[in-house]
C-alpha cells in the first residue's frame, strides 16, 4: 500500500506543483515550495535545539481558529516546549501568524516521504498534534520512524465523508494504526473511525476545541468602538452574512430585499469565506445596482459608510469583532450544500445566528444550537427573509438568543481539559 501510495503521488506531483501555483498566484501570495518540500533555511530553527517542540498542525481558516484554545492551554501547561505551527492554506498561515502562543509558523509540507523526513528532522517534536481528520500515510510513517508520537486533536467524521473512508478502509488502516491517540469529538466521530480501522484502544471522545472559544460579549462602548473602526453607522441594526460560498450571496440578497428598511435602518455586512472570492461578490453587487465598500479600502477613507452601502470584507482574520458588532448574524455555506461552518462563533459574542439546512460537517453542533435557543435553521431564501425581518424587529428575541448562546457556550466546555491530559499521557511517556 505504501509503494503505491509513494508511487501515485510521485506521479501526481506535476499537477500537485501546477495547482499550488495557480492557488498561490490567483491569492496574490508566494507558493513557498521550499517549506512545503521540507526545506527549511539553515538557522531557522536553531533556538529550538534540544527544547523537543510540540508541532500542531491546522488546515485552514477554521481548524486554526478551532485550535487557539488548546495552543493557549499547551503554552500554559508546558512552557518549555516551544509551539510550531503548521498550515496548509495561505489563509490559514495569515490567522496562525498572528497567534501569540505560536513561537514558529510554517507550512506543512506534501506528502512525499524525503519531504516529511526532512521536516520533522529539523524540527526534532517531541508530539505532533494534527487538527482535525488529516490522514498523510508518508507522514505518519516518518514520524513513527522517528519514534515521535502523533495524536488526532478535535476529531470528526463528517456524514458525507463516512461512505467514503469505508470504501477507503483498506487504505486508511494501516494509516490510523500509526497514531497514538484519537481526540474525537463525540461518540459518534469515536465509533465510526473505529469502523475505518482506529484502535479502539486509543480511541477518546474529549470534546470539541470550538465550544472552548472565550465568550466575548461586548460593552455597549466597546460595540460602538468596533463600528467606527469599520466605518459603520452606530444607529443602525447590523446583519453580517458570514462565511459565504458560491450561489449564497445571491440568495441573501434577494433575502435582503424583501426586509423592510433595508439599506436605511439596517444595514449588512458579507464576508465570503474565501476573501478571494471578493471581487467575483463585487461584480454581483454591482450587478444588483447595490453600492459596496472593501474592508481593505476603509484605511483610505475618512468618511463612515453610508447607510445604504454594503461592507464587503476582502481581508482575514476579523470575523469575530464583526460578530461582536452585529445584531444578527448569518452563518453560510448552509443555503448551499458545503456541509456549514461554524455556529459558536457567533454564539461566543451573544449574537443570535442563522443558518441553512446544510449543516453535515456541524450536525451535532447545529443541533446543540437549536435545542439550547440560540439559534434558528431556516429551510431556504425565502425563510431567511421573513426570520430577518422578525428579529430586527424584536430587540427582545435577538437578547433572549444571545443569551442563550453564552449560557451554551458556558456549559459545554472542557474539550482543551480533556485534550491536555491525553497530551500528558504521551508526553510522560518520552521522558
Amino acid at each position: 500500500m505504501h509503494l503505491i501510495y509513494s508511487l501515485i503521488l510521485w506521479l501526481l506531483a506535476p499537477f500537485i506543483i501546477i495547482y499550488h501555483l495557480y492557488r498561490s498566484w490567483s491569492r496574490g501570495r508566494p507558493p513557498a515550495f521550499t517549506e512545503r518540500f521540507g526545506f527549511i533555511p539553515t538557522g531557522r530553527f536553531t533556538t529550538l535545539a534540544g527544547r523537543r517542540p510540540i508541532w500542531v498542525h491546522a488546515v485552514s481558516v477554521g481548524e486554526t481558529i478551532a485550535v487557539r484554545p488548546l495552543l493557549r492551554g499547551l503554552k500554559q501547561r508546558f512552557p518549555d516546549r516551544p509551539l510550531v505551527l503548521s498550515n496548509t492554506t495561505e489563509t490559514g498561515r495569515s490567522i496562525g501568524q498572528g497567534i501569540a502562543e505560536v513561537d514558529f509558523s510554517i507550512y506543512f509540507p506534501f506528502d512525499f516521504g524525503f519531504a516529511v523526513r526532512r521536516l520533522l528532522g529539523a524540527i526534532r517534536p517531541s508530539l505532533v498534534v494534527i487538527v482535525e481528520t488529516e490522514i498523510w500515510p508518508n507522514f505518519l510513517r516518518a514520524a513513527q520512524r522517528q519514534a515521535v508520537p502523533v495524536l488526532l486533536a478535535n476529531g470528526r467524521i463528517a456524514d458525507r465523508a463516512f461512505p467514503r473512508y469505508l470504501r477507503m478502509q483498506w487504505f486508511f488502516r494501516p494509516a490510523l494504526a500509526r497514531y497514538s491517540a484519537f481526540c474525537m469529538q463525540g461518540i459518534e466521530d469515536a465509533r465510526r473511525i473505529e469502523v475505518i480501522g482506529a484502535p479502539a484502544g486509543r480511541v477518546h471522545v474529549a470534546g470539541n476545541l470550538k465550544f472552548d472559544i472565550p465568550v466575548t460579549v461586548q460593552s455597549p462602548q466597546r460595540r460602538a468602538a468596533l463600528r467606527e473602526k469599520f466605518g459603520l453607522d452606530p444607529d443602525v441594526l447590523l446583519f453580517t452574512v458570514a462565511s459565504t460560498h458560491e450561489g449564497e450571496e445571491e440568495l441573501v440578497l434577494s433575502a435582503c430585499r424583501q426586509v423592510p428598511g433595508w439599506g436605511g435602518t439596517f444595514g449588512t455586512i458579507i464576508v465570503p469565506r474565501h476573501p478571494e472570492r471578493a471581487p467575483a461578490v463585487g461584480e454581483l453587487l454591482r450587478r444588483e445596482g447595490v453600492s459596496f465598500v472593501l474592508r481593505s479600502r476603509l484605511p483610505q477613507s475618512s468618511t463612515p459608510l453610508a447607510r445604504n452601502q454594503v461592507l464587503l470584507v476582502d481581508t482575514v482574520g476579523e470575523l469575530l469583532e464583526l460578530y461582536a458588532l452585529s445584531d444578527l448574524v448569518f452563518v453560510g455555506g448552509s443555503l448551499v450544500p458545503t456541509g456549514g461552518h461554524n455556529l459558536l462563533e457567533p454564539a461566543a459574542c451573544g449574537v443570535p445566528s442563522l443558518f441553512g439546512p446544510h449543516t453535515s460537517n456541524f450536525r451535532e453542533i447545529a443541533a446543540l444550537v437549536c435545542d439550547a435557543g440560540a439559534g434558528i435553521r431556516v429551510a431556504d431564501g425565502a425563510e431567511l427573509a421573513v426570520t430577518v425581518a422578525r428579529l430586527l424587529a424584536d430587540p427582545a428575541e435577538r437578547q433572549r438568543l444571545g443569551e442563550n448562546g453564552v449560557r451554551l457556550m458556558s456549559e459545554t466546555g472542557g474539550a482543551t481539559a480533556r485534550h491536555l491530559e491525553i497530551i500528558a499521557t504521551l508526553l510522560e511517556g518520552r521522558e
